[in-house]
C-alpha cells in the first residue's frame, strides 16, 4: 500500500504519476487545441468539418478546463518537490513566476473560449456526454471581445509553453540536473 502511495504522489524529491500525467496530458493537449484552432478557422461553411472541428474543439477545452481545475487543487492537497539545490535563487524566482504565468494563461484561454461558445445563451453539449450551461454573459459583444481575448492569449500561452520546455532542455543538456527528469522518471 505505502508503494502505490509513494507511485501516486509527490514526495520531496519526485512528482508523482498523477502530477506527471496531468501535466504531460495537459501539454499534449494544449497543443493539439492551438493546431486545431489554427486549422479551423480557415474552414469554410462548405467544409464537412465547419461543425465538427469546432465541437471538438469546445469539447476538448471544456475537459482541460475540468482537468486544469482538478490539476490546481491537486497542486494544493499534495506535497511539491523541493527546489533542487544547485538551482540559484533567480532560477527558483523565475520558476515560480512561469508556474503561475502558465496556469494564469491557461486558465484565461480555457474561460474566453467557454465564453464564445456560451455567449448566444446555449448550453454547451461535450461531446454529446454532458451540457455545461451558459451562465455567464458579460456584455452585448462578448463572443467578440472573448475571442479576441482567446486569440491573443491562445499564442501567448504557446510561446509560454516552449519557452518552458527549453529551460527543461537546458536544466537536462547544459546544466545537468535532475529537472526534466523529475518530471519523467
Amino acid at each position: 500500500m505505502i508503494r502505490n502511495k509513494v507511485l501516486w504522489e509527490n514526495n520531496s524529491q519526485q512528482y508523482g504519476l498523477v502530477s506527471k500525467g496531468l501535466h504531460w496530458l495537459s501539454a499534449l493537449v494544449v497543443f493539439a487545441l492551438f493546431a486545431l484552432g489554427y486549422w479551423m478557422v480557415e474552414l469554410d461553411y462548405y467544409s464537412e468539418w465547419y461543425q465538427r472541428a469546432p465541437h471538438w474543439h469546445e469539447s476538448v477545452g471544456l475537459l482541460l478546463l475540468i482537468v486544469t481545475l482538478f490539476r490546481l487543487a491537486w497542486r494544493t492537497i499534495t506535497t511539491k518537490p523541493e527546489a533542487i539545490s544547485s538551482h540559484s535563487a533567480l532560477e527558483k524566482k523565475s520558476s515560480a513566476i512561469m508556474t503561475f504565468a502558465l496556469y494564469f494563461i491557461l486558465l484565461t484561454v480555457l474561460i474566453s473560449g467557454y465564453l464564445i461558445t456560451s455567449a448566444d445563451g446555449k448550453a454547451i453539449a461535450v461531446f454529446d456526454w454532458f451540457n455545461v450551461s451558459a451562465f455567464i454573459l458579460i456584455a452585448e459583444n462578448q463572443e467578440d471581445l472573448a475571442g479576441t481575448v482567446h486569440y491573443y492569449i491562445a499564442y501567448a500561452l504557446i510561446f509560454m509553453a516552449l519557452i518552458h520546455a527549453l529551460a527543461a532542455l537546458k536544466h537536462h543538456f547544459i546544466d545537468k540536473d535532475n529537472t526534466l527528469k523529475r518530471m519523467l522518471k
